[in-house]
């Protein structure tokens, strides 16, 4: 009856431990020589011109949000689809939850004007 619970009492200080040994392990090892061309801006192989401080609308950012909540979905919703027909009835009354709570969201988004693309 235990067995399940050594099995994640084993896990958490491995979920810890790793990390922290990989962010440990960066900060001794990592080469640290700055020079200006290191530190300088570099994008797509071209040298910037102007001013490289470029404010961009936090729209963007909201936008790839709401795009990225409903990819997720979709990977969520897929083995539901697929094993559809051996469902009980309180799994599919979940799903339908799922698909609600999600186009609640959808329409707070465009009702918001989240979704426009200026």
């Amino acid at each position: 009856m235990h067995e399940p619970w050594i099995f994640i009492a084993f896990l958490i200080p491995l979920g810890i431990i790793l990390p922290a040994t990989a962010i440990g392990l960066n900060r001794l090892l990592a080469p640290r020589k700055p020079n200006p061309i290191k530190q300088s801006t570099y994008e797509c192989g071209m040298e910037t011109v102007g001013d490289t401080w470029v404010q961009l609308k936090g729209q963007y950012y909201i936008f790839g949000l709401i795009f990225l909540i409903f990819d997720i979905e979709a990977v969520f919703l897929f083995p539901w689809a697929v094993a559809y027909q051996q469902l009980q009835l309180y799994m599919v009354l979940e799903g339908i939850f799922f698909i609600l709570l999600l186009a609640g969201g959808l329409l707070y988004a465009w009702r918001r004007g989240a979704l426009e693309w200026v």
